[in-house]
């Protein structure tokens, strides 16, 4: 069957389904902003919160979020996943206000039997009376054909019965589960398309999993088979590997297939960022789409490609999320590379300089060290004996913290010839000593970028001796790429103020 190329809806299951990721849970006040994000800022049509009587804190989340979405007019957008028990799930739906039920029911003969031991008709009949409980309630109604994947392909019959029944009760749509991520896309494309010709009125969306990696593939033939709708979570939050995630299936309709959605491409990088952040699950540096190295070119003759006509582009050009392509230093580096950093720096070298610096940043990339592209001005200050970093130097810093003790810190800093010194406390080593610079530097009049990220590495099976590399990313309002500053120094809080430091001499000594 080929699609209509109808806008597809997009039901967002990153807080339900995505919280059962192992090791995930969302507070409320994270669970708002992300549903705030969601739909105000990438645009889904709908989001899945919670889970029905799972806790109190659950209970007061869909609260809040309820509170929340009707005064933006986004009653209706959110939903909630219930579960067959006549009037339990409705009720404590009542409490919290939200209007929508995802009614989990049984897709599979085999999960009926063996886990609910009733019989179909026993189960369409709860399911009746739930239904029926929910509409008298002025709640609507979708169902859940949990494990429908194996029902469909071990038993048609109990499937095609079910849906025989269940449209009789006005349920409003029917969401088709690969619960455990077992179909290819073949056997999706066969299985929907049959469904949609014999119960064409129906509308049906698509719940996919990710265990064979094959959730984006399984959601473009469930498209093309007639589905209205399809169910994502940001970065692929989900039980085992995950649930279909959004960047890539949405990047995938909108260039493969020509189907529009209501998402905002720019905002899927920021869904990405806050989902990690809150999640505590940090994604790959390779993940399509929002990976940090996805619009990266390392080979030198990438970069020298794209000077010469985007040679080595493809169609997902880093601009449509908000992002800008990258081109990274390293052994593999070429003069392309440089020159493309450089240009994104401002600056603009000789050609014997620059060769200069090619050749460090091959040298230095040999024996395995980091090289960014704001590492390039200190390469450069070594090679032509310029000191971009002379105007500041943090001359002492002692910091003094411990169990049971108030961190401070004792700061001095040379600027332009001037000595100034300020103490500073806070809640860690770290925060003690930027409160002491914020003093110096609201004495200077300089503003810094606000702290975005802090990482701390050290090689692998090192000793506690071992050399600690302090990655911290900076960024300022407006900027479309963020400013990642490395110090390295046995002591971590050292290496910090190196970072810092060197924080300070890009933006003072080139900006």
């Amino acid at each position: 069957m080929k699609h209509s190329l109808e806008p597809i809806q997009i039901l967002d299951v990153t807080l339900r389904d995505g919280e059962q990721t192992n090791g995930v849970s969302f507070s409320w006040q994270q669970k708002l902003n992300i549903t705030k994000h969601l739909l105000k800022d990438l645009k889904v049509n709908r989001v899945e919160i919670a889970s029905a009587r799972v806790s109190p804190g659950e209970f007061e989340a869909v609260k809040k979020i309820i509170e929340w979405s009707k005064s933006e007019g986004l009653h209706e957008n959110i939903e909630i996943l219930g579960f067959v028990d006549y009037d339990k799930t409705v009720e404590w739906m009542k409490g919290t206000g939200v209007k929508v039920l995802n009614l989990l029911t049984k897709g599979s003969l085999n999960h009926l039997t063996n886990q609910l031991k009733k019989k179909p008709e026993e189960h369409f009949l709860d399911i009746q009376k739930t239904v029926q409980f929910a509409q008298k309630n002025g709640i609507r109604v979708n169902v859940y054909l949990e494990d429908w994947s194996n029902g469909f392909i071990h038993s048609k019959d109990y499937v095609l019965e079910y849906l025989s029944e269940i449209q009789k009760f006005g349920v409003e749509k029917f969401f088709l589960a690969d619960t455990l991520g077992v179909l290819s896309p073949d056997e999706v494309h066969s299985s929907i398309g049959y469904l949609t010709k014999e119960f064409p009125s129906l509308w049906f969306e698509f719940h996919g999993h990710n265990d064979y990696d094959l959730a984006v593939a399984n959601c473009l033939a469930a498209v093309k088979s007639g589905v209205k709708g399809l169910h994502v979570a940001v970065n692929g939050l989900g039980e085992r590997a995950g649930n279909s995630p959004l960047e890539a299936v949405i990047t995938a309709l909108h260039d493969k297939l020509g189907i529009k959605t209501s998402i905002s491409e720019k905002e899927i990088t920021n869904a990405s960022r806050l989902v990690e952040i809150f999640s505590g699950k940090r994604i790959s540096d390779n993940r399509p789409i929002v990976g940090e190295d996805v619009f990266t070119q390392t080979a030198g003759v990438h970069a020298d490609g794209d000077k010469k006509g985007n040679l080595y582009a493809n169609p997902i050009l880093p601009e449509r999320f908000g992002r800008s392509r990258v081109y990274a230093l390293g052994k593999l580096a070429g003069k392309a590379s440089i020159t493309e950093n450089l240009k994104q720096l401002g600056m603009v070298l000789s050609p014997e300089i620059e060769k200069k610096v090619l050749e460090r940043v091959i040298e230095l990339g040999d024996q395995n060290k980091t090289v960014t592209k704001e590492d390039l001005p200190y390469i450069i200050a070594d090679l032509t004996g310029e000191n971009l970093g002379a105007s500041f130097h943090i001359e002492t810093c002692i910091v003094t913290s411990g169990i049971g003790v108030k961190p401070k810190a004792e700061v001095k800093v040379k600027y332009k010839d001037t000595f100034y010194e300020a103490h500073g406390e806070g809640d860690g080593g770290y925060d003690a000593f930027m409160n002491a610079l914020g003093k110096i530097l609201d004495t200077l009049n300089i503003q810094i970028p606000i702290l975005y990220d802090y990482e701390v590495r050290i090689p692998p099976g090192g000793n506690t001796n071992a050399l600690v590399e302090t990655v911290i990313t900076w960024k300022k309002a407006g900027d479309k790429q963020p400013l990642r500053t490395i110090g390295v120094d046995p002591d971590q809080q050292v290496a910090a103020v190196k970072a810092t430091e060197r924080m300070l001499h890009i933006i003072l000594g080139i900006s």
